[in-house]
């Protein structure tokens, strides 16, 4: 901030620190395994999905209301890359 800023203003279109973090980590980490599969680096994203795996099966102190949500995509995550290393069994 400037010095001749009144404290509290910010420019405008800027958002303030707490808004920054608009995704979830378990988001960024599907969105990584994904770029990871386009750009067919299927070690990577099997570490994405093993990574993804330990944030969404540990306990958490307050029930995850998204955790279906996360286990379904999970799941699907799985799935693409079995695809993706075994396409023969598309037929």
């Amino acid at each position: 901030m400037a010095a001749d800023e009144p404290e509290g203003s910010r420019p405008a279109g800027r958002p303030t620190a707490g808004l920054r973090h608009t995704r979830r980590l378990t988001d960024k980490i599907l969105i990584a395994f994904h770029h990871a599969c386009d750009q067919g680096d299927f070690e990577v994203a099997e570490e994405m999905l093993r990574i993804l795996e330990m944030i969404i099966t540990r306990r958490t102190v307050s029930p995850d209301t998204n955790r279906r949500k996360n286990m379904e995509s999970l799941v699907a995550a799985h799935e693409r890359l079995w695809l993706l290393r075994h396409p023969e069994s598309r037929d």
